[in-house]
């Protein structure tokens, strides 16, 4: 490997993210518990969340619109103001959360500083993942933040074409096989999946991965050997 950029996704991958969707989502659940059972609300809600990616994009604002729209539609309109209330500021909590970064991350980052150009790579809400690094204090271990509206070729080969380097020279750390690894291997880049034990539905994927140029390992702290 001629590797010369490493880029970080960074919810479930530098810091918790997901908990706080299914936290939210349990209460929402909670709230709404006299119509559905809590299986046929998560599943009327993930339906929901997909079909208004287009419209609103990752994110918990997309998340809120989204739990709104959804028990409009599960209770035939008859959403009373002060749950349509209790679901803004559900909302409100998960992006008023404490950064927690996850183990071994900053030891990783110490370590890479000064021998590659780290940069993150991540979607969702501009606002709220600006807001999350800021607090998160890893700002000054990057060289550049790309904030995706979806991970995808055309958007890696745009970050290869802005940080000037050839696909080959790209090693991309992520949680996400469909977003932070298919895509970067489709380019022609590295890729290093580090699981994370809760991982979005609308992000799984049924088959296996099989390139030479994709890593799998228990913890972020093992790209270490790899490099």
């Amino acid at each position: 490997m001629n590797i010369k950029v490493i880029a970080f996704d960074a919810d479930d991958t530098l810091w918790v993210n997901e908990p706080y969707f299914r936290q939210t989502e349990e209460r929402f659940c909670e709230l709404l518990s006299d119509y559905l059972s809590r299986h046929d609300l998560e599943r009327e809600l993930l339906r929901i969340e997909i079909e208004n990616l287009g419209l609103y994009g990752y994110g918990i604002k997309g998340f809120i619109l989204s739990m709104i729209e959804a028990a409009m539609k599960i209770t035939n309109d008859t959403l009373t103001i002060d749950v349509v209330k209790q679901i803004m500021d559900l909302g409100k909590q998960m992006l008023n959360q404490p950064i927690e970064l996850l183990d071994g991350v900053e030891e990783v980052l110490e370590a890479l500083k000064g021998k590659y150009r780290l940069v993150v790579a991540t979607k969702g809400d501009l606002l709220d993942q600006e807001r999350k690094l800021r607090k998160s204090g890893l700002n000054p271990y990057f060289h550049h933040i790309e904030i995706m509206s979806e991970k995808d070729d055309a958007n890696y080969l745009k970050l290869l074409k802005h940080l000037d380097i050839q696909p080959s020279e790209l090693l991309m750390v992520g949680n996400s096989l469909k977003s932070d690894i298919l895509p970067v291997l489709n380019v022609g880049g590295y890729a290093v999946h580090v699981p994370y034990h809760i991982t979005w539905a609308h992000e799984h994927i049924e088959d296996s991965i099989d390139n030479e140029r994709f890593k799998s390992v228990e913890s972020i702290k093992d790209i270490l050997e790899l490099l």
